[in-house]
């Protein structure tokens, strides 16, 4: 098994002949680690091995409880806005 180039960087590569040995094995180990595997002939990638994700139907929601608001994010900051101590002031490019 080879880790090295011609696949991108990190990316674990292997030779089709290797694949085809090992293909239930390395597929459990694709599900299992999340990592893609490109396979290999003659030295060329010709094929990737990545683990099956369904695609979301819509984005709407699709971050939903990756993110925390921490705090109140409506309420200014303890800032004096230069807008508010001088309405009248126009600026010039």
């Amino acid at each position: 098994m080879s880790n090295t180039s011609p696949g991108p960087i990190g990316v674990r590569t292997i030779k089709a002949s290797e694949f085809k040995a090992r293909c239930l094995k390395l597929m459990d180990e694709v599900v299992e680690s999340g990592e893609e595997i490109i396979i290999t002939k003659n030295g060329r990638p010709i094929s990737r091995l990545a683990p099956y994700r369904e695609r979301p139907k819509s984005l709407f929601g699709i971050d939903r409880g990756r993110f925390e608001i921490r705090g109140d994010i409506v309420e200014p900051i303890d800032v004096a806005w230069e807008a508010d101590s001088a309405p009248d002031r126009v600026l010039e490019p």
